[in-house]
């Protein structure tokens, strides 16, 4: 009898759609189809090198500047054409480990907007953010927290996309957007490869 009650729970958490259609919900059909708009992060799958430029922000990194950076980009279409999944890796000149960072993108075709998890593996932290296509631009908002735990927003702009690059900026706000600090990071890529291996 225990074997059939957790079967049939296992049952209702994996088709939750079966339960609105057997006690007639009400609720529309579940549109399956990606929609068209889920193709805007289309330019950004494959495989890309980087070049990362910090801003200076110390008295000694404005002294005797910034560390030279570099990384990798990969991206693949994921979660059935609605979105994708992506990887940044950045090292120092001597090919140490600096950031790790995971994306997972999806579309959200009522909101008309991405929604974006992204996990900093090294930190083992989530943030959550949205996107926006803008005139051939990406804008996606952020929202964290400092080392203090005081609140901080995130602006990042993907831009001058083409086929073979594109640019990458970071701009931080720690007034919720009143004004920004810009081009805390910047990252020039280059395309290698048009597809990635996982």
């Amino acid at each position: 009898m225990k074997a059939r009650l957790i079967l049939m729970s296992c049952a209702l958490i994996l088709s939750p759609s079966a339960v609105f259609a057997q006690h007639g919900s009400g609720a529309p059909p579940l549109d399956t189809r990606a929609p068209r708009e889920s193709s805007q992060f289309g330019f950004l799958i494959g495989q890309w090198d980087l070049v990362v430029k910090p801003k200076a922000t110390t008295l000694a990194t404005r002294i005797h500047g910034m560390p030279k950076l570099q990384g990798t980009w990969k991206a693949w279409r994921a979660f059935d054409g609605w979105g994708i999944e992506d990887e940044l890796r950045i090292v120092d000149a001597s090919g140490n480990p600096q950031a790790l960072t995971r994306f997972s993108r999806v579309f959200d075709p009522a909101a008309k907007r991405w929604n974006l998890s992204s996990l900093d593996v090294y930190r083992a932290t989530f943030k959550q953010g949205t996107s926006q296509w803008q005139d051939n631009t990406m804008v996606t908002v952020t929202q964290s927290a400092d080392a203090e735990g005081k609140p901080v927003m995130v602006r990042t702009t993907m831009s001058k996309i083409t086929p073979a690059s594109f640019r990458y900026q970071q701009d931080r706000s720690d007034d919720g957007g009143k004004t920004w600090n810009e081009g805390t990071l910047v990252i020039e890529a280059k395309r290698t490869a048009a597809s990635a291996p996982r």
